[in-house]
């Protein structure tokens, strides 16, 4: 599984990062967290609002933090 939390590194992609982290290790599941902070990748997937949480391509949530129960229900 691979996720990616799309966001120029402001506190809230960074908070965003730390509760899709927590998630997958509460979930006790294998994946591959990155950042993207380049915002021509940001846009490529239509994103106009950051963070984002893009899961196997797609995208999930935009625009403000999801809870750790969002991100579960997202990878389990």
């Amino acid at each position: 599984m691979k996720i990616e939390i799309l966001g120029t590194g402001c506190a809230k992609c960074k908070k965003t990062f730390e509760v899709v982290e927590k998630a997958v290790k509460e979930a006790g599941i294998e994946a591959e967290i990155t950042k993207v902070e380049d915002i021509n990748s940001v846009m490529d997937y239509g994103v106009m609002v950051t963070p984002a949480v893009v899961v196997d391509g797609d995208v999930k949530i935009a625009g403000k933090i999801p809870s750790i129960d969002d991100v579960k229900e997202w990878i389990l």
